[in-house]
């Protein structure tokens, strides 16, 4: 059997949107992702579905598997025919013991690439307004560990050469030294008045970031309660923080969001939250899939020209259909003649990614509106075609087959219940340190109900539930979850607006 090849990855330092495109395709092509503590769910959420995830995660003074364990993972993976992710925080060559593996892998004859990524050293500085380089203050940057291998018998760090140094020093994984190292610093000449920065969980919306000299910065530390992961910049560029700073300024800064959307369309509504400084959490309550028996469905595509509307309430319905009229080589053009009705925007939107315009889309986005406007709209002789969801309501084909309208309902995609984080989402929630959760259908609202349980429905009391469109939010009174908000226009747009007029 041939042997796989290992990656060895830099996903950058923590947030997703810094990973470079060739870190993604790696991990969404890896059969294994081998994993430190640092890379996010989101990274992880990039590998496909079927691939193996192994924690080898470290933290200060306790290794999850040691190095030379995960040296061995490695290497066992490949030999068994599978390309590995080896993902790690930042870049893999700093300070990140990727030279170690690629040694190993080397000795081993396992065939291996290495993939920069962002460092911390730079980036995380950066999102705290703090350039490591300024030609006003600094012609030189200097990257350190601040935790050296404990097998050493003594440091190997020359406090006497950087002190006399004027550029910036950036310490890595230093926080549980960082006395020691400001003390080393002074003895050997350093100006104890020296701008210290020391920036916590960089670059995510949990950042931090206290300041101070070389004299008391530790102190602040202590008094901030700052752990690691944390970057701690010595240097005159620190003083320009206080006109740089720029991250986490928008108008959700600090508000942690729960979004229950499938993991496919989420992005969008995530991407805003993101915008606005607010934090996204994605607890995906349901998953899309192919419908098990095309039959029907191929059937009807078939004999397209029998129907005088194909009716799209959903994105994924939109998806789903011309999906398959790809997969069976069904001509589109077959569709000519045959108006279309969808339920909003978004739904719109999609159909127009076909090159197709929608003939009716009602003016308020909901399946009442559409009901209401398709009866004054379809001719007595009209067959209407519904593609919708294995799970939606019957509302739609019932009101227009007691208008006498001629209707086949089709399912075109399944909803099913997604494997959720509820351990977490529930300490989250017991914790009152949710300030939002968003639902946007009745079936994301349900499967999270089914997910977390009535005790967990129990523990939603500051937490605020903003919902997409009335029926949405009547299913989660229905449910007993309290402080719903509902959007206006009944948008992803509409539910970020939302959030924002709650803050």
């Amino acid at each position: 059997m041939k042997n796989g090849k290992v990656f060895i990855i830099g996903v950058g330092p923590g947030d997703y949107k810094l990973i470079t495109l060739k870190a993604l395709q790696c991990i969404e092509n890896a059969d294994v992702v081998v994993y430190d503590r640092l890379v996010g769910e989101k990274i992880l959420s990039f590998a496909k579905r079927n691939a193996e995830l192994i924690n080898v995660g470290k933290k200060p003074d306790f290794h999850a598997v040691p190095q030379e364990g995960i040296n061995e993972i490695l290497v066992k993976k490949a030999k068994e025919g599978k390309n590995v992710a080896r993902v790690k925080g930042g870049d893999p060559f700093v300070f990140g013991r990727g030279g170690e593996e690629a040694q190993y892998l080397w000795h081993h004859q396992i065939e291996f690439e290495i993939v920069p990524g962002v460092t911390s050293a730079v980036s995380v500085p950066a999102y705290a307004g703090i350039p490591v380089t300024h030609r006003d203050f600094c012609s030189s940057l200097h990257i350190i560990t601040g935790h050296e291998s404990p097998e050493k018998e003594e440091s190997r760090i020359d406090y006497k050469a950087l002190a006399m140094l004027s550029g910036t020093l950036v310490f890595l994984m230093g926080i549980k030294n960082i006395q020691e190292i400001c003390k080393n610093l002074i003895q050997y000449g350093k100006d104890p008045k020296t701008p210290v920065a020391v920036v916590e969980n960089g670059t995510t919306h949990r950042q931090r970031t206290v300041t101070g000299t070389l004299l008391d910065i530790h102190k602040a530390v202590l008094e901030e309660g700052i752990h690691s992961p944390a970057v701690t910049v010595i240097g005159p560029v620190v003083s320009l923080r206080e006109k740089l700073q720029w991250f986490l300024k928008g108008k959700l800064s600090g508000k942690k969001v729960i979004v229950t959307r499938s993991r496919e369309q989420a992005s969008k509504l995530v991407e805003k939250i993101e915008a606005f400084g607010g934090e996204a959490i994605e607890f995906p309550t349901i998953r899309i899939e192919k419908i098990e028996d095309f039959t029907q469905l191929d059937r009807a595509m078939k004999g397209i020209r029998d129907y005088g509307w194909i009716v799209f309430t959903s994105v994924n319905g939109v998806k789903a259909f011309f999906e398959r009229m790809q997969e069976i080589r069904a001509d589109i053009r077959n569709l000519y003649g045959t108006k279309i009705a969808v339920v909003g925007e978004a739904t719109e939107s999609e159909l127009n990614r076909y090159g197709l315009l929608a003939d009716l889309v009602p003016q308020k986005f909901t399946t009442e509106s559409l009901l209401s406007e398709m009866i004054h709209r379809v001719k007595p002789d009209e067959k209407v075609l519904l593609a919708r969801a294995d799970i939606a309501t019957e509302d739609l084909s019932r009101g227009l087959k007691e208008a006498g309208v001629l209707v086949e309902d089709l399912t075109v995609y399944r909803t099913l219940m997604e494997d959720g984080r509820k351990q977490k989402i529930m300490d989250m929630l017991e914790r009152n340190q949710i300030d939002f959760i968003t639902f946007t259908s009745s079936s994301t609202v349900k499967n999270f109900v089914s997910l977390i349980g009535e005790d967990g429905v129990k523990k939603i009391k500051s937490a605020k539930a903003v919902c997409i469109g009335p029926v949405t939010s009547k299913t989660a009174r229905e449910l007993g979850i309290r402080g719903v908000e509902e959007a206006e226009i009944h948008t992803i747009g509409s539910v970020v607006q939302k959030l924002l007029d709650l803050v």
